[in-house]
């Protein structure tokens, strides 16, 4: 109420306002007559509504919407009630195709369902919903409104919950053993006040949600990307009180829209996508032959694949809370009405999401460190010698000290000893009459070299540090180690947060302890972090961030000339930060580089030997029946071509994930075995 009379006294001194009243926005609005209507539900209520497609496209589109105790009803393009199905009290509805379940391509329709707060998963054919749910999904909050994503990666099922009391909740919907379908949480973000519907622009990989009294809202789709939330509209601009459905449609380049019912002003608004989600102007749907506008325009879906011979660009579904029922506009008339183009569409059968860059998935992950925020960065893998399931993984936490996880991912120590950024180790360092294990870490807490010797028989690290060893730098954290083919010396190279790198010799200082020597120093033009080097042809590569994979000697007389593997404007495949390196080893010189290019969240495989060509890209995806999810803004990562022991025969890749999902935890590291790279990219493995 509040709301109105301040929208009244500003409308009665500002003419200029963008919606003074409904009535009056309205009558500015052109009209647009629905060309049918469905028969209203049989219970008297509605939510929602969708557009179901036969999974061949050979028969006609239906129409899903929710009535309450009713259930879910279908109806025809004519608005003909062919049936009605079960599902609770059914209040928000969306539905798709091309969905693997039990080994074939199948139209999914998915259900809010507010008695109980849950999801129920229905499977669509000949006309007929069946459930397929393998079990009840409770969400733990009254959901709103429902919107389905495919992600690109992978190809899985997410759907967005949106809630009354604001909550965004994501779950990831996939198959079982048994042939149904089951959910699991992702990630849930939260507003202050109610939220009615949500809509996906699969193109651009955005979620819009209306909060009803606030606005538009806008945020990455990717639970594996930062949230980002943008306010698209809002009652200071062309949204009159409050903002109910929304819908995209999509009719390819120069035709893509978001549509939302300004509800307070009984208008759509259409936004072009293709400019920021700038407002295009507004519109009145009317029943067909009615001669007054819906008076609150409810939730939308737009279907723009041409459907019957009334609907050539697609059609908008406006739930009509009045009729109850569902208007059915044609886009081509709406279009008409605003003086824009409607596009082309195509009503071809969808094929199974095809993902867009080698995807595999991790079998195992570590516990989350006990740091809050950007804490964990950089793991080292160690091989034990003789028994391969014994290997650990040695990894850092930058806001505290060092981690040891088993290749399951348990926690085995940790070491408070201060602010590890980097980490990495090198066997068969002489130390007195015996070989050691040497693992070194950057400490930004005393701007130290931390050295440690690991354990053998208890898998522990023991501080062998002969007093703290200082680096001269303002923050040391990027790290890697070098043994000399030529000699066996041991070498430590650490950058700040500057352009300068340095290069330590480890000396054995008596008394089981280590010391360091400096032995050179280099420069670059900008932030370097991650490198590692090849022991085997004694070079150093380097990632300078925003520029360059750089290789160069690794000897300390070997002088600073680089040489570009590949540079990150001359790879559309990398995008900066170049983060975390590695090398896979096959023996007689051959291998891969596996670089982190942090800012599409993949991996770059260049061939070791040779002219180091690059291979391709993979990205880890989530695996919604193990729990584990994907890896996004890798800092750290870490390969071995060793046998790590089952799973891991031809080695593994670790790397540090920089939002941990499914669900929402402290950052950590993810494990995947080797095998599943080469197999993605067609490339080679060890034998074990």
């Amino acid at each position: 109420m509040k709301n109105r009379v301040f929208l009244a006294l500003a409308c009665a001194f500002v003419t200029t306002a963008p919606a003074c009243s409904s009535d009056a926005a309205q009558q500015q609005a052109p009209s647009v007559a629905a060309h049918a209507a469905t028969a209203p539900t049989t219970s008297r209520e509605i939510g929602s509504a969708a557009l179901v497609g036969a999974p061949d496209a050979a028969g006609e589109p239906r129409i899903v919407a929710t009535a309450a105790l009713g259930g879910l009803e279908l109806y025809s393009l004519e608005g003909k009630r062919l049936g009605a199905t079960p599902a609770g009290e059914a209040v928000a509805v969306d539905v798709a195709s091309g969905v693997r379940v039990d080994g074939s391509l199948a139209t999914i329709v998915v259900a809010i369902d507010g008695n109980g707060h849950r999801l129920r998963l229905f499977r669509f054919a000949d006309d007929a919903l069946t459930d397929v749910g393998a079990r009840e999904i409770p969400l733990g909050f009254a959901g709103e409104g429902i919107c389905l994503y495919r992600h690109p990666l992978d190809g899985a099922l997410h759907a967005f919950i949106v809630g009354d009391g604001g909550e965004v909740d994501q779950q990831v919907i996939h198959g079982t053993a048994d042939g149904r379908l089951d959910a699991r949480q992702v990630r849930r973000i939260s507003v202050p006040s109610p939220l009615k519907q949500c809509v996906v622009d699969a193109r651009a990989g955005n979620v819009y949600a209306s909060e009803e009294t606030v606005g538009i809202w806008r945020f990455d789709a990717d639970p594996e990307a930062d949230v980002s939330a943008v306010l698209v509209d809002s009652p200071r601009g062309h949204i009159e009180e409050e903002v109910g459905g929304l819908a995209i449609h999509d009719g390819g380049e120069g035709a893509r829209w978001l549509l939302a019912s300004n509800a307070s002003a009984g208008t759509l608004n259409v936004y072009d996508l293709e400019r920021d989600a700038a407002f295009i102007g507004s519109a009145t749907v009317s029943g067909q032959g009615a001669s007054e506008p819906l008076a609150e325009p409810g939730p939308l879906y737009a279907g723009s694949a041409a459907v019957g011979a009334h609907y050539p660009d697609g059609v908008l579904l406006v739930v009509d809370e009045d009729g109850p029922d569902v208007k059915l506009v044609s886009i081509a008339t709406l279009a008409q009405a605003l003086g824009i183009s409607a596009g082309s569409t195509s009503g071809q059968a969808p094929d199974e999401a095809k993902p867009a860059v080698a995807a595999v998935v991790a079998v195992a992950e570590t516990v989350p460190v006990d740091s809050f925020g950007d804490a964990a960065d950089d793991p080292a893998i160690w091989v034990h010698p003789t028994r391969p399931e014994k290997s650990l993984v040695i990894a850092t936490d930058k806001k505290a000290g060092l981690y040891v996880y088993d290749m399951q991912g348990r926690l085995r120590q940790f070491l408070a000893d201060g602010k590890m950024n980097n980490v990495d180790l090198r066997d068969g360092f002489r130390l007195g009459d015996r070989e050691v294990t040497l693992v070194t870490a950057s400490n930004r807490t005393d701007k130290s070299i931390a050295i440690y010797r690991l354990d053998a028989e208890t898998g522990e690290l023991v501080d062998i540090a002969d007093g703290p060893q200082p680096t001269g730098l303002h923050d040391p954290y990027g790290l890697c180690m070098f043994r000399s083919p030529r000699n066996g010396d041991t070498y430590v190279f650490i950058n700040g947060d500057e352009t300068a790198k340095k290069q330590w010799r480890l000396v054995d200082a008596g008394d089981g302890r280590v010391r360091t020597e400096l032995v050179r120093e280099l420069a670059f033009d900008s932030q370097t972090e991650g490198c590692v080097a090849d022991d085997a042809t004694a070079t150093l590569y380097v990632g300078e961030e925003d520029v360059a994979l750089w290789k160069l000697p690794a000897e300390p007389d070997g002088g600073d000339t680089m040489t570009a593997v590949d540079r990150v404007d001359a790879n559309p495949a990398i995008r900066d930060d170049i983060e975390g390196l590695a090398l896979y080893d096959l023996g007689d010189g051959r291998g891969y580089i596996v670089a982190s290019s942090q800012g599409n969240d993949t991996y770059a495989v260049y061939r070791l030997e040779g002219d180091q060509a690059y291979l391709g890209s993979f990205a880890v995806a989530g695996d919604p029946v193990a729990g584990i999810d994907g890896i996004s803004e890798t800092d750290g990562l870490d390969v071995s071509s060793a046998n790590l022991g089952p799973g891991f025969e031809h080695g593994a890749f670790v790397a540090q994930d920089g939002r941990n999902v499914m669900p929402v935890q402290n950052q950590n590291y993810k494990i995947v075995p080797w095998k599943a790279i080469a197999e993605a990219l067609n490339l080679e493995m060890r034998s074990p």
